[in-house]
């Protein structure tokens, strides 16, 4: 009886540790689990915020920036959007003045004039100007149009990036002698995190 109690009670020790070795195994895995997604939820949370910002600019222009909390850079986008719009309005209607002149100097209507003093060269002249300046100004504001996008999607990347001062970047003069002793002379890079 002593001996099969002894056994038993040796049974249970063997259970009891397996168990909880069981329990410490899964608590780390779970541990682990859960540091991975937490990576994951602030790898998405950066990821999204820039895809959200991104969305916003290409939306309404400015509003990403704005969701970026770089409220200076709304006005400067609409006060180049709105100066690019300006210019392009003002060579459209140059442009239609003079192909309208054009074409009156050319139709057989007598209703139609040519209301200014240039003669057909020299309207097609000033119309080929006033379009070209036109087609820059839709150009510059297509740029500007997709910059906007392109720095909202940066600017919400960077809002992580590390700039502590364990960070430093020295630039240093560089010479050397090769073996044909030629100088050689550069600028050397050390980035050095302290």
């Amino acid at each position: 009886m002593k001996i099969s109690l002894v056994y038993i009670s040796l049974f249970l020790v063997f259970v009891c540790a397996s168990v909880q070795a069981q329990q410490n195994d899964s608590l780390k895995k779970e541990t682990s689990i859960d540091s991975t997604k937490s990576k994951r939820a602030v790898k998405k949370a950066i990821y999204s915020n820039a895809r959200k910002a991104t969305i916003m600019s290409a939306c309404l222009p400015g509003l990403g920036q704005i969701y970026n909390r770089k409220y200076w850079k709304a006005p400067v986008i609409y006060a180049a959007l709105g100066g690019l719009g300006y210019w392009g309005v003002t060579n459209q209607i140059k442009y239609k003045y003079y192909s309208d002149n054009l074409t009156a100097l050319h139709d057989d209507d007598a209703n139609t004039i040519n209301e200014t003093l240039y003669n057909s060269d020299q309207l097609v002249t000033q119309k080929r100007y006033y379009r070209k300046y036109r087609d820059y100004a839709i150009i510059a504001g297509a740029l500007v149009y997709l910059i906007n996008i392109i720095d909202a999607n940066v600017d919400a990347h960077l809002k992580t990036f590390d700039v502590s001062d364990d960070l430093s970047l020295q630039v240093n003069p560089y010479s050397n002698f090769d073996y044909n002793n030629k100088l050689q002379a550069g600028l050397s890079l050390k980035l050095k995190f302290k």
